[in-house]
């Protein structure tokens, strides 16, 4: 047998058993605390297989709903004159339909004009902090 064909047989047999895991419950870790509007909003879900292990879930194994917006793959699109205060998302897993997770989401509000501080302006307070320091 050559190393290829072993190298063969070897990553099957692996992803035959990464198949296996059944994912025991899923979890939305969301990277934020509102939605924005004209642009895409990922919607982060995780499954816990039954070995324990944690792995990002994707349209490939969840089915996303939301009630306003449109997703594409993991991402709501919000369009920019969006009105309402709040969505309510529902993410299913295609294995179990029984297994699914609900949240509402508020609108952000706020504009995103917040000026953040330019790379000079950061060294600059660093360097004042040190000194201080001494």
């Amino acid at each position: 047998m050559s190393v290829k064909s072993i190298l063969t047989a070897v990553a099957i047999s692996m992803s035959m058993f990464a198949k296996a895991q059944k994912v025991e419950n899923i979890f939305v870790n969301l990277y934020t605390d509102s939605l924005k509007k004209g642009t895409y909003n990922y919607i982060n879900v995780d499954g816990l297989l039954s070995n324990g292990k944690y792995v990002p879930l994707d349209s490939n194994h969840i089915i996303f709903r939301a009630t306003e917006g449109k997703f594409n793959g993991n991402s709501l699109w919000l369009d920019k004159d969006f009105d309402k205060e709040s969505v309510l998302i529902k993410v299913e897993l295609k294995d179990n339909p029984k297994m699914t997770k609900e949240f509402r989401m508020y609108i952000k509000k706020k504009p995103d004009d917040e000026k953040l501080p330019t790379t000079e302006e950061i060294l600059k307070t660093k360097s004042k902090k040190k000194k201080n320091k001494k």
